[in-house]
């Protein structure tokens, strides 16, 4: 039961069969590292090793003792005791008359054993029942959050990588152009053709591209380390900061269709956080009801069986006992506590009131969370969308720029501009792909999809 209780949510689907991650694979090794990497299989990888959630899966584990004392009211206590003591005779009391002397044994032992039952405790056992199912649901719920949010950080860190290794082609594109541009002005200069201002200018424009070239490797190396750490890898000491991870999938903008007021339903419906509050809810609920139990009676029934050694037949004989069955019921009514119950009713009330709150300012938390995501996915599709055309437009032009300036109608200072444009119109093109990936991940989180089953659905 306790194992069900702590992979439910894994079985339940948060580990998706197509292109799963290999099962006890090292994925610790250095071999792993250099192996094709899908996003897919990233987000398995997480579920396996990511440290938030391997900690989620503690705290999983951590909440079922907390349900198993919770119920434990419900049971019956069962105990066992025994006890032997033996006396110096000094410290022995008797009794003496002319015809006898009584006196007690100098060695003494009992046992016993005692089954316990509460049959009425002011309504804290049907709601020690309640609170049991309540506390188990809260913590899944809990664990989903944990769950959701590090696959959402390990599916951004890995656009992130893919974005960069896109800007380090850009920048050595454009690096290799202006090399090119560079290299022809020097023959023409050295033909005679062109002054040496234009070999200087062309020159320049290469030394100010290669610092970019430069940041983006730097960002390449950066990313890679830090969705390795989200995945979960413990890198081996001998490899350096260029990580050698191979990530298979592209940046891309496939479609995705939303309708707001149907997404906010969704998250105020399926969001792990509000489910989470609203058992927690009930739970305050219930401790108002255990709170007021102080107001009333318990009652409890027992039954045991005790042994003792006998004190007046037989003193000397410690194996002579005296055995027996007992049976009886208790009832316990604290009439006045010193206000002891008023004070927690009124506490348990007030956190009761503070929940509700807390549910209801999460729930407008979230629906402006989906609002602001959604928000922020209209602008980076309309922000694709613009550049649907700019890149082929950008290449015309680079064409039509170093035409003019070969048939003299031109100048060299309209080839370095739209060598730029070009430039500029594929770090646009690349950081508005990433844009579309990550403000979809992060609207598919807002409205509480799966995040496994939604790249698998890709």
């Amino acid at each position: 039961m306790k194992t069900r209780f702590i992979l439910a949510l894994v079985l339940a689907g948060f580990v998706a069969g197509a292109g799963a991650a290999p099962q006890n694979t090292d994925t610790n090794s250095a071999a792993w590292l250099t192996q094709p990497l899908s996003l897919l299989n990233a987000l398995n990888i997480a579920l396996q090793q990511n440290a938030s959630i391997l900690k989620g899966r503690s705290d999983l584990e951590a909440s079922y003792g907390i349900v198993v004392q919770t119920r434990a009211v419900v049971l019956p206590q069962i105990q066992a005791n025994g006890q032997y003591k033996r006396s110096e005779q000094s410290a022995i009391e008797g009794i003496s008359t002319p015809e006898f002397t009584v006196q007690e044994p100098d060695q003494n032992w009992n046992a016993g054993i005692q089954i316990v039952q509460t049959i009425y405790d002011g309504g804290k056992l049907t709601a020690a029942v309640r609170a049991a199912r309540l506390t188990k649901e809260q913590a899944l719920a809990q664990y989903q959050t944990t769950v959701a949010d590090a696959l959402l950080a390990v599916r951004t860190a890995y656009y992130d990588v893919l974005l960069a290794a896109q800007q380090i082609t850009v920048h050595e594109a454009s690096v290799n152009l202006l090399q090119k541009e560079l290299d022809d002005q020097q023959r023409r200069y050295k033909a005679g053709t062109v002054p040496q201002f234009n070999v200087l200018r062309a020159d320049v424009s290469v030394a100010n591209e290669r610092p970019l070239l430069i940041q983006a490797r730097n960002d390449y190396r950066i990313s890679k380390n830090n969705l390795s750490n989200d995945l979960g890898y413990n890198l081996p000491h001998d490899i350096w900061e260029d990580i050698p991870l191979q990530l298979t999938d592209q940046l891309e903008a496939g479609p995705y269709d939303v309708n707001l007021p149907d997404a906010i339903q969704q998250a105020l419906a399926d969001r792990s956080e509000l489910v989470a509050l609203r058992k927690g809810e009930e739970l305050q609920q219930i401790n108002i009801i255990n709170a007021k139990s102080g107001y009333k009676p318990t009652a409890q029934v027992f039954a045991g069986y005790t042994w003792n050694n006998s004190q007046f037949i037989d003193p000397t004989d410690l194996g002579y006992s005296i055995h027996g069955w007992n049976a009886g019921g208790e009832v316990s009514w604290d009439i006045f506590d010193g206000l002891l119950t008023h004070g927690k009713v009124v506490q348990a009330r007030a956190l009761y009131e503070k929940s509700q709150t807390d549910l209801d300012d999460e729930s407008r938390q979230i629906e402006l969370e989906v609002r602001t995501a959604y928000s922020d996915f209209i602008e980076a599709k309309e922000v694709l969308d613009s550049q649907k055309t700019v890149l082929a437009e950008a290449d015309e032009a680079l064409r039509e720029a170093r035409a003019r300036a070969e048939a003299g109608t031109g100048t060299q200072l309209d080839v370095l501009d739209a060598e730029t444009s070009l430039t500029q119109a594929r770090t646009t093109n690349a950081q508005a792909l990433h844009d579309y990936d990550v403000a979809r991940a992060k609207l598919e989180r807002a409205i509480g999809e799966d995040m496994v089953q939604a790249v698998a659905s890709k």
